[in-house]
């Protein structure tokens, strides 16, 4: 499991350059991505601090799409070839808790398409109500479990990650911002996972945050080694 967290301060950047934790960018944090660090941007649709304001932080299609674009010239990787990229996905845009319009705002906006023209794996938003409806499996690289947290932690997401791993996908989970939830993350499939955690009082809970990842991944492999969990 890899936790994607902000590189807001030198010592988040210097765990990202070592590998130990990813890199999420949003289009409001203005950040560079620490060099050699595994990365994914995120739109911005999501709710704000207040948790009331969802898609406050998006910039818009034609501006979303010039980041990615300044994103993949900084880091100077040969879109042509995936394996040069650090670049784990990119998300389009969503609407928070609808499934339904997340999947008719990817259908009218082609931002699913365009991403991956950019060079960049694409994510598609997993929300509330998805599990009634068909995702467009085909044209989306990662599935990205968003929605409230009733309908996260229900019981419709697990199938939706072994479909997505059925299908060759990956799986991502944001608002991790708990090692129970990590836990949790880790449990039904997701491979990488988001959070703010780091936000709030960033040098007591890096060692916190790293303690979490450390613990899930030495769960895992006892559990790869043994066939059971300790």
């Amino acid at each position: 499991m890899l936790y994607l967290a902000n590189p807001s301060t030198r010592p988040a950047r210097a765990e990202m350059e070592t590998g130990r934790l990813g890199c999420i960018l949003t289009p409001a944090q203005g950040n560079h991505r620490p060099e050699g660090a595994l990365w994914c941007v995120d739109n911005g649709c999501g709710p704000g601090r207040d948790g009331i304001r969802p898609g406050q932080g998006y910039p818009g299609d034609y501006a979303y799409l010039d980041m990615l674009t300044r994103l993949i010239d900084e880091e100077g990787a040969d879109p042509c070839d995936p394996d040069q990229s650090g670049c784990l996905f990119a998300v389009a845009p969503d609407v928070v808790g609808d499934a339904a319009a997340t999947i008719r705002r990817a259908e009218t906006s082609g931002m699913l398409y365009w991403i991956r023209d950019a060079g960049l794996p694409a994510a598609f938003v997993a929300q509330d109500g998805l599990e009634d409806l068909t995702p467009p499996w085909d044209d989306f690289d990662v599935l990205f479990i968003g929605g409230s947290t009733a309908w996260k932690l229900g019981p419709h997401v697990p199938p939706l990650v072994r479909e997505a791993h059925r299908r060759f996908k990956r799986v991502h989970m944001g608002r991790v911002n708990s090692l129970k939830r990590l836990r949790y993350a880790d449990a039904i499939g997701c491979d990488t996972a988001d959070g703010t955690y780091l936000t709030y009082g960033p040098d007591t809970n890096l060692r916190n945050l790293l303690g979490w990842v450390r613990a899930v991944n030495d769960q895992a492999a006892l559990f790869d080694l043994t066939g059971s969990r300790s």
